[in-house]
């Protein structure tokens, strides 16, 4: 099989990556454009591998994409590339609006016209899974969970043009057939995960002294998935799914942000009993909260369990007791691709 990966050198696109040459005979067309969070680093172990192809490309880029296809003949494409971080989109939505809304749609179009020259056969046989997020269907109370039939009500502008895309996705299967499934999945976390996201950003700034900032009180509520396990999850509904579904992907691990900022917190301290910094919860400090910041998300993952038979393997405490340990041993990784222009700054306050 060859499998056309948008976004892979990303968080989540390199842990699939990874995964599918590890553990399967597919051919893996890695398509990125490697803006600041692409980091071909993620992806060191597989790129020598004869099966493992990597196409610089911007995803609006319609001429180079119609090539890639005509190059490598996929029969199938999960489509991860999307700008993704809140307080970025804030200060900035404009990028997320080209690549998230903009790019998906010049994908479609260039993964239709693809398509609809295959032979009957192939297809049938092709896919392309789109991956979302739990941020579309907006904020929820103290109870309930976000089901793939809850009504979208994105607050974010980042959450907004994935919602965007999501309805792209679904009207070319609708309008044109071609043959297309949604994932809807909570927070990730793991390995490999740029820093400005809150468990690396809080990993790295504990291990060097600095305040460790917490929007509000840190009483919103996040549930939380291991890379690995969402990944497995993403294979499982492209091998099993039904075109024009959609399935969310949760882990059931609810916790507000300030019990995982000292859950760090405590992990640190005890896996770096000889840190200066110690007790690491010591430098947390709370900021001004961000605009529109959603309560709650939840995920009821019941469809995907039922149906495709899917289940996460970690528990939360040893998907963030390795993930700890990970930033631990790789923390020149993290700071290489801080080298830029992010350096852990405060983002997100539209100012």
């Amino acid at each position: 099989m060859r499998i056309l990966v948008t976004g892979g050198a990303g968080f989540i696109g390199s842990e699939l990556v990874r995964q599918l040459i590890r553990e399967t005979e597919d051919h893996v067309i890695n398509l990125d454009k490697l803006t600041y969070a692409g980091n071909l680093e993620s992806l060191a172990e597989v790129v020598d591998h004869p099966r493992y192809y990597f196409e610089r490309v911007d995803l609006c880029d319609a001429v180079a994409l119609d090539r890639v296809f005509r190059d490598h003949q996929p029969n199938a494409v999960i489509h991860l590339a999307a700008e993704s971080h809140v307080d970025r989109s804030i200060d900035a939505p404009s990028a997320f609006i080209q690549s998230n809304v903009i790019g998906t749609y010049t994908l479609l179009e260039a993964a239709k016209t693809y398509w609809s020259g295959l032979s009957s056969e192939a297809k049938t046989a092709f896919r392309l899974l789109h991956v979302s997020t739990d941020e579309v269907y907006g904020s929820l109370g103290s109870t309930g969970l976000f089901r793939e039939d809850t009504p979208y009500q994105p607050n974010s502008p980042y959450s907004a043009s994935k919602a965007a895309s999501d309805h792209l996705v679904r009207a070319w299967h609708h309008t044109y057939g071609l043959p297309t499934l949604i994932t809807n999945c909570s927070n990730n976390y793991g390995p490999y995960q740029f820093p400005e996201k809150l468990i690396p950003l809080v990993i790295h700034r504990a291990l060097t002294g600095q305040s460790l900032p917490v929007y509000g009180k840190g009483e919103n509520i996040r549930d939380w998935l291991y890379v690995a396990d969402h990944v497995r999850g993403l294979r499982t509904v492209l091998a099993k799914g039904q075109p024009g579904e959609t399935y969310n992907l949760g882990g059931r691990n609810e916790h507000t942000n300030i019990e995982m900022v000292r859950t760090l917190c405590a992990l640190l301290d005890e896996i770096v009993p000889d840190s200066s910094h110690r007790p690491h919860e010591h430098l947390i400090t709370f900021v001004t909260d961000r605009p529109g910041h959603d309560q709650r998300y939840a995920i009821d993952a019941s469809k995907i369990e039922r149906v495709l038979g899917w289940k996460p393997q970690e528990s939360f405490e040893t998907g963030l007791r390795s993930t700890v340990r990970w930033y631990l041993d790789h923390h020149t990784w993290t700071e290489r691709v801080m080298s830029g222009a992010y350096r852990g700054e405060r983002l997100g306050l539209s100012n």
